[in-house]
């Protein structure tokens, strides 16, 4: 499907609805804020700040919400009080998403919206995110999902549109291993070392991890790499409390390494095949009643494998996460055919 078509149904997603759109002022929520400021029947954005959140987060959100034109409302919500969230287990995530859905429903109810949409792409179910399933939990609409929108298609219609974005919403407890207890100090130490680190470079992607007390450092190449400024970002870093600062060379190319592997089908030379593997296990039930609208579905719980049928293509699904489809004309077909699995993909959980 063309971008123009995907923006014009993203269009009628919100013609005439009552909306609410749960805002960072990240990439995501700022395309979706637009449309439905423009074309919604009324439109709020609500921001959750929940404690654990870049510092300026709320005024770039403020900043990016009247720019769209959007009524915004800020609520404060601090999950470091919270001991299961500061746990920081694997269902981290999950908590913190299902804490916002809960303010932003409140909201909903008390205001008489018809539905609360977030700005997850199509491109986040390839990542690990346990969160989403706050979503699916508390119904919570996913647009830029159903319609096949990636990251990418969202930067490009941001700039069509020549509207900014905030580059840095993404929460700091993600910069902490899971099972390492978070505290306000370590958040705190991990927001100024990226607030520094920031001021010294121009490079959009930055994150400081915190690995038991060594600062992992992952950007993208930038001319700090000499022996005075490394001089100086080590020095600093260790003055807030770190014991080691590294720089992680691979890490600032992980969000962008190929998922996807494509090769010649061996029964058909003239069309391609695909593979892929989530970081994540597969709900098989879950998935096959989403597969069941697209195609002819038949799986197995015990053996943990799905085969969905798409004409001439076939596409074998397992319960670890890989994901297999063979029969596609060629790269654009492909991509077409996994946007339009992932919507339907649930993880186990």
């Amino acid at each position: 499907m063309r971008l123009e078509d995907k923006l014009d149904q993203l269009k009628e997603y919100f013609r005439g609805r009552k909306v609410i759109i749960a805002f960072s002022g990240g990439a995501d929520s700022t395309l979706l804020a637009k449309i439905a400021q423009d074309y919604s029947a009324e439109a709020l954005a609500v921001t959750v700040n929940n404690g654990v959140m870049p510092s300026g987060f709320n005024g770039n959100a403020r900043k990016i919400a009247h720019q769209v034109g959007i009524n915004h409302l800020v609520i404060e919500e601090d999950l470091i009080k919270n001991p299961n969230f500061v746990s920081n287990s694997p269902l981290r995530c999950f908590l913190c998403k299902k804490n916002i859905h809960g303010k932003i429903g409140e909201i909903l109810k008390e205001k008489g919206f018809d539905y609360v949409a977030d700005g997850t792409n199509v491109t986040d179910l390839f990542e690990d995110r346990p969160g989403l399933e706050a979503n699916y939990q508390q119904d919570i609409k996913m647009p830029l999902v159903e319609l096949g929108v990636s990251a990418g298609e969202v930067r490009e219609l941001l700039k069509d549109m020549k509207i900014s974005y905030s580059p840095s919403t993404t929460c700091l407890a993600t910069r902490v291993p899971s099972g390492s207890f978070l505290t306000n100090k370590k958040l705190q130490k991990i927001d100024y070392a990226e607030k520094f680190l920031k001021n010294l470079s121009d490079k959009e992607f930055l994150r400081v991890r915190d690995e038991d007390g060594t600062a992992v450092i992952e950007m993208d190449y930038t001319n700090l790499l000499n022996n005075q400024s490394l001089s100086f970002i080590d020095s600093e870093l260790k003055s807030i409390g770190f014991r080691k600062v590294t720089l992680d060379l691979a890490g600032s190319q992980r969000h962008k390494n190929e998922m996807v592997f494509y090769k010649p089908c061996r029964d058909d030379r003239n069309r391609i095949m695909f593979e892929t593997e989530l970081p994540y296990q597969l709900d098989i039930e879950k998935s096959c009643e989403g597969l069941k609208k697209l195609g002819n579905v038949k799986y197995s719980l015990e053996m943990g494998v799905a085969l969905l049928k798409l004409d001439e293509i076939n596409v074998t699904i397992f319960s670890k996460g890989k994901i297999v489809a063979r029969g596609m004309k060629d790269k654009g077909d492909a991509e077409a055919l996994l946007f339009r699995l992932m919507p339907h993909i649930r993880r186990k959980f």
